[in-house]
């Protein structure tokens, strides 16, 4: 056999059977043998694993990487740590589709969690999308979801409002479209806008159209704090009404420790009338747009009048009274974490300097009050801010890990001062979780972030070492496979990773990226499965 790179002696976790000790042979980006003292003698490389871990290569099921790739293609704070396979789109945020007149309003809104992207975005459709970010060439392959708050967004705009007949049915059309072009979920993001103004029913007729297609709803419930169980059963009821698989995603509960039980129990039952799983990231906080903290009326019409509200006396005056008082079923990570915990991790000009502290810390060396000094913030930087809020306890995170319908997801955001997931996640759980603290067995973390993920989104030609798959691989040593990353120190690689492949082609070696981009970007045309309703 003539092999392009030959991995010989490693303890082979091929995705969810026992692990073994074993070879891998790869040609033309394929694994094309497995087995025992496979021939070394015409391999292009050989590759000596004795003690170490050989995985299929890592899938994110939860990635903010659509538009950073036409900045950094390489994608290293996720191939340092093994992810090959990325979803992205998630939370309903998508640069496509976008009317083509109000771009520079979508990539505002989006700035804060996907970065700008490109200087010009010279695309409308999901399609056109998807063909300029191949052209970046990305390290990872990228596997788009459908975004119901960018759907929305290009039919009926920022508007606070049901939308008529015939914009339902453009927005059903929308999403068909995007599923077709090949896309493998349709997200949610009930919080952020316009998505947090759609009613249930809306929701359930988008997802019936997934439900054609045989792909999960991806939801950012409306709420993960007080309202988490009514804002998690409102999505399995559209999941059933519709017949769609439901995928939760970063499941969390922000400050209410006591709901972790009967949260997990309702997912439970749940499953004797749908298919659900949810994915975590690791960690007891979240980052998300610091304008996440506003109440929802304050970002009605898009982003230019949210800004001009934060400069009125009055709108100001009534953003302080909501977010003190709170409103009924918003979601208030103010009040829920509390200013001390609420952290800046990237801040446009003039207020870089504000990277690192707390909007406690900030308010007090302005002499204002906290949320003050967060409108500020976003007055100052046209809403171009990043937060992390923590709000959970480490045992609650275990909590919620140790339960089987679990996956990964980083959640990671690129930015100045990123939260520790976006280098950490994979490591977290399988080195520290699993190898280290036995949480759960090794076999099990690496069947969560391979083989169970691809399935969760039909992707059959990757997610185990077998022949015929494609040749995404990461090898580990499991002695000092850990996250480094934390939160003062974010942008730090996992030890232990030796190398990681995507189609057979190195992009990590040895702590070093090799500068190869041969991921790219999912567009396998899809049909649907059952007729329109």
């Amino acid at each position: 056999m003539v092999f392009d790179l030959l991995i010989r002696g490693a303890q082979v976790y091929a995705g969810e059977a026992a692990a073994y000790r074993g070879d891998v042979g790869v040609r033309d980006g394929h694994i094309a043998a497995v087995g025992s003292q496979l021939p070394a003698e015409e391999a292009t490389e050989v590759v000596a694993a004795d003690g170490l871990m050989l995985c299929p290569g890592f899938i994110d099921l939860h990635a903010h990487s659509a538009l950073q790739p036409f900045v950094d293609p390489r994608l290293i704070p996720k191939v340092a740590q093994g992810f090959t396979t990325e979803l992205i789109n998630p939370d309903g945020l998508a640069p496509a589709p976008v009317d083509r007149a109000r771009w520079t309003e979508r990539r505002a809104y989006l700035r804060a969690l996907e970065g700008a992207g490109p200087e010009e975005w010279s695309w409308s459709s999901i399609p056109e999308y998807l063909g300029a970010l191949a052209a970046a060439r990305p390290a990872t392959t990228l596997v788009p979801s459908v975004g119901h708050n960018a759907v929305r967004d290009f039919v009926m705009g920022a508007d606070r409002r049901a939308p008529t007949a015939a914009e339902l049915e453009a927005m059903r059309r929308e999403v068909r479209l995007g599923l077709e072009a090949g896309a493998r979920a349709l997200s949610f993001g009930l919080i952020y806008m316009p998505g947090a103004f759609a009613a249930s029913d809306e929701l359930v007729a988008l997802a019936a159209e997934a439900a054609r297609f045989g792909v999960p709803l991806m939801p950012h419930v409306r709420n993960e704090s007080d309202g988490v169980l009514d804002a998690v059963r409102e999505m399995i009821e559209v999941a059933r009404r519709a017949g769609a698989p439901l995928h939760l995603s970063h499941l969390k509960v922000v400050g209410r420790p006591h709901l972790v039980e009967p949260l997990l129990a309702m997912i439970d039952r749940a499953r004797s009338e749908i298919d659900v799983t949810f994915d975590q990231y690791p960690y007891g906080a979240g980052s998300t747009m610091l304008s996440a903290l506003l109440p929802p009326w304050a970002h009605e019409g898009g982003p230019a009048a949210t800004l001009a509200r934060l400069r009125d006396p009055n709108a100001r005056a009534a953003i302080a009274r909501d977010v003190a008082q709170g409103l009924a079923g918003w979601e208030n990570l103010y009040r829920a974490c509390g200013p001390a915990a609420i952290v800046i991790a990237h801040a446009a000009p003039p207020r870089a300097a504000d990277v690192g502290r707390s909007l406690a810390a900030i308010a007090e060396t302005r002499g204002c009050d906290p949320v003050a000094a967060t409108m500020e913030l976003l007055t100052d930087t046209a809403l171009d801010v990043t937060m992390i809020d923590h709000y959970a306890s480490e045992d609650t995170v275990r909590a919620i890990f140790r339960h089987p319908l679990h996956l990964v997801g980083s959640d990671g955001i690129f930015g100045d001062h990123p939260h520790p997931r976006l280098y950490g996640t994979a490591a977290r759980v399988l080195g520290r979780y699993a190898l280290r603290e036995r949480l759960i067995p090794a076999e099990e973390a690496v069947a969560r972030l391979t083989a169970r993920a691809a399935d969760r989104l039909g992707l059959g030609d990757r997610g185990r070492i077998r022949e015929g798959l494609r040749a995404d691989l990461v090898l580990l040593d499991p002695a000092t496979f850990i996250d480094r990353a934390t939160y003062d120190e974010p942008a730090r690689t996992p030890d232990g990773v030796v190398g990681v492949w995507v189609a057979g082609r190195s992009v990590w070696r040895a702590g070093t990226p090799s500068g190869a981009r041969p991921g790219g970007v999912w567009r396998e045309p899809r049909r649907a499965e059952r007729p329109v309703l």
